[in-house]
């Protein structure tokens, strides 16, 4: 059994309480980790506390090289960990490669901007006077991060918060526990307690939002999962950092090379069997392109290989439970029953006796009544709605509640700047879908979150604001009591 990181230490569980990890590529169980009660949070916020007050006095060039150093250690280790990542995941091991690579350059990227300023100085209101802006860290972060991208999706949060100079718990999602623990190798030389790791359900989760030492709550997850944490924070007023998820809009002109849109369209909407927060789930396609969009689209979903994710040639391995996949089916069941008609996927492949695959899913004849067309979806479907022009696919991809990401292909500059113009999403990709950019900020409008990740708005979201004021020269002011305005210099 692997056990928790807290305060530098290897800890069980206080009850003893465990539970299995299991393989969603073969059902088998990989190992067990603790299951965390209010006990071991207390424990592990208390060692956060504790190495808050050091931590955050490092001097800036001295926390930039243990943060580069912080990247240089997971490059070194990016193979095992990449395969314990796939191993509980299913992501493939390729795109888990990729992922840690990523986690460096975000350790790399908060290394440098983490140290190039500590606030401004303004214009001061009189002579002889300095103001200040000082920007400070919380305290006590707590990161609760899910299950799709594991470790980059921690990166993103724990980076800017520990550049900022606050001390973090992070909690793991229950299913991929193992490789976040892993991380434990590559923090050593940071201050023991500076970072923590507790692992468990819902339960530890709470008992994190709810400690009162924990200054901020960053997560990532469900809309639903959001709302409790906000309300579980209301009562201490807590900073919070939520990134809530999505149902995209993606894009065809008219104007395009289907086949490289086709192409683009499949690895926005099935990378990562479509378990990705920004995954393309709503596509809106010119008429005058539609049929030979569908028949490229369609190739291409029908060529990806599908399978043991730790191949060297395998392109989408399984979803990562039951529940998930289960979750899929019942969607795609709904919708084929209010109309919608079916391309090409839909159920699970042959020639799997173990794991959660499913095959990647094309539907038309969608419309906005359909729940599929307005809630987020979180699986490899792919539903196509064919519209008239521009306006329309604006205003059919504004028809939603959630606003994380938009995609749109075109080589049409108005119609992609008036789209990049008008349609409400935190990130907006012109010809080149899911790509992150450490430097740019991360995030959604509406039900998609509150807050950005990355770039320097990434550092803000961890760093409180302070005003100094300060008169260099003692003297008794005009403006105080008595008044005596005639003595004004």
């Amino acid at each position: 059994m692997r056990n928790m990181w807290i305060g530098g230490d290897w800890l069980e569980a206080e009850s003893g309480d465990a539970f299995d990890v299991e393989n969603p590529a073969t059902e088998e169980v990989l190992d067990s980790v603790p299951r965390a009660g209010a006990a071991d949070v207390d424990r592990a916020v208390g060692a956060a506390v504790r190495a808050f007050g050091g931590w955050w006095k490092v001097p800036g060039s001295e926390k930039a090289d243990l943060l580069h150093g912080v990247a240089n250690k997971l490059r070194e280790g990016k193979d095992a960990i990449a395969r314990t990542m796939t191993r509980e995941g299913g992501k493939p091991l390729l795109e888990n490669r990729d992922e840690v690579d990523w986690c460096a350059a975000c350790f790399d990227y908060y290394a440098e901007i983490g140290r190039n300023d500590r606030g401004r100085v303004i214009a001061p209101v009189r002579e002889h006077q300095f103001n200040f802006v000082v920007k400070e860290p919380y305290g006590v972060v707590a990161a609760i991060v899910p299950w799709n991208y594991p470790l980059l999706l921690l990166s993103w949060k724990l980076a800017p918060a520990l550049a900022a100079g606050n001390a973090v718990v992070v909690k793991p999602s229950e299913y991929t526990p193992l490789s976040t623990l892993m991380l434990s190798q590559v923090f050593e030389d940071l201050p023991p307690g500076t970072v923590n790791i507790v692992t468990g359900f819902g339960e530890t989760g709470e008992a994190l939002v709810t400690h009162p030492d924990v200054d901020v709550v960053a997560f990532t997850g469900s809309v639903e999962t959001g709302r409790r944490i906000a309300k579980a924070a209301a009562d201490q007023l807590k900073k919070l950092h939520l990134e809530l998820g999505g149902n995209d809009p993606f894009i065809v002109c008219d104007d395009v090379d289907v086949d490289v849109a086709a192409q683009g369209a499949a690895f926005a909407a099935f990378l990562n069997m479509g378990q990705v927060c920004t995954s393309a789930e709503r596509f809106y396609v010119f008429e005058k392109v539609a049929d030979r969009f569908l028949d490229k689209f369609s190739s291409v979903a029908e060529s990806l290989r599908l399978g043991d994710p730790m191949g060297p040639d395998i392109e989408l391995g399984p979803m990562v439970s039951a529940a998930q996949r289960s979750k899929v089916e019942r969607k795609l069941a709904a919708a084929t029953e209010e109309g919608a008609e079916l391309v090409t996927g839909g159920k699970r492949p042959e020639g799997f006796s173990k794991g959660y695959f499913f095959e990647p899913t094309i539907l038309t004849g969608v419309n906005h009544s359909m729940r599929l067309m307005k809630e987020e979806t979180f699986g490899p479907i792919a539903p196509v709605m064919i519209v008239q022009g521009i306006d329309e696919a604006i205003t059919l991809a504004n028809d939603s509640k959630y606003g994380l990401g938009a995609s749109i292909y075109t080589n049409n500059l108005e119609y992609a700047m008036t789209a990049a113009a008008n349609i409400r999403a935190g990130t907006f990709w012109i010809n080149d879908p899911l790509t992150d950019n450490e430097a740019g900020p991360f995030g959604g409008m509406r039900l998609s979150g509150m807050g950005r990740e990355l770039g320097v708005e990434g550092l803000e979201e961890f760093r409180d604001t302070k005003h100094i004021h300060l008169d260099y020269k003692i003297r008794r002011m005009p403006d105080w009591f008595p008044y005596d305005w005639s003595s004004i210099k």
